[in-house]
């Protein structure tokens, strides 16, 4: 059984997450400029989950920034983009260097275009994983164990699918591109939060 642990407002003084530290963000909504921040889930990848609840005001949150900024650790996500502009507008740093298994699915998964950390979990990790609590209310002072275990889910597993991948981007000679795609990711957060996502800059 996967163990969870729920912090308020920052990360404990000392806890070592490793070199490769999985995150995953729940906010009020799916726009970073106008929805809170209200949790953010980190693994080290050893089916343990460290879950930091920020409260309304709460952003001083010192190790967690820290962590995001290390440059010795990389920090993975699935669909970074929107993670790495939710967390620079509510606390003011850029989370870098980053890799994005959605970005890496699509990039050699080109026989399907199921690209979701689910679809990933199924395929990957041999793992089914409920959706069910994705549109509830982040924003709630006292989490539900649902909440809970839901949010833990969208980490715990990420390691275990970026190794796949990872096998999967050097066989079809793919990483590379991979690499430069998720280097620019922390750029393109910033456009984002600027207005430039929809259509993006490229766009025709």
């Amino acid at each position: 059984m996967s163990k969870l642990h729920l912090h308020q407002h920052d990360l404990p003084d000392g806890l070592d997450l490793g070199r490769m530290v999985a995150i995953d963000t729940e906010t009020m909504g799916l726009d970073p400029r106008r929805d809170r921040l209200c949790l953010v889930q980190l693994s080290a990848g050893d089916d343990t989950a460290h879950l930091v609840q920020i409260l309304p005001g709460a952003l001083d949150c010192p190790n967690l920034k820290a962590l995001l900024t290390d440059a010795a650790v990389t920090k993975l996500f699935h669909f970074a983009r929107f993670d790495i502009a939710a967390l620079f507008h509510a606390l003011g740093v850029l989370t870098t260097p980053v890799i994005c298994t959605k970005i890496a699915s699509r990039l050699v998964r080109t026989y399907t275009d199921r690209h979701g950390l689910k679809d990933l979990c199924r395929d990957l990790a041999g793992v089914e994983i409920s959706k069910q609590q994705q549109t509830s209310d982040w924003g709630a002072m006292e989490l539900s164990p649902e909440q809970l275990n839901y949010a833990a889910s969208d980490v715990l597993y990420l390691h275990v699918i970026w190794q796949k991948l990872e096998a999967l981007l050097r066989r079809e000679g793919r990483y590379e591109i991979a690499e430069a795609a998720y280097g620019f990711l922390p750029t393109l957060a910033k456009l984002d939060l600027l207005g430039y996502g929809e259509p993006d800059l490229f766009h025709h």
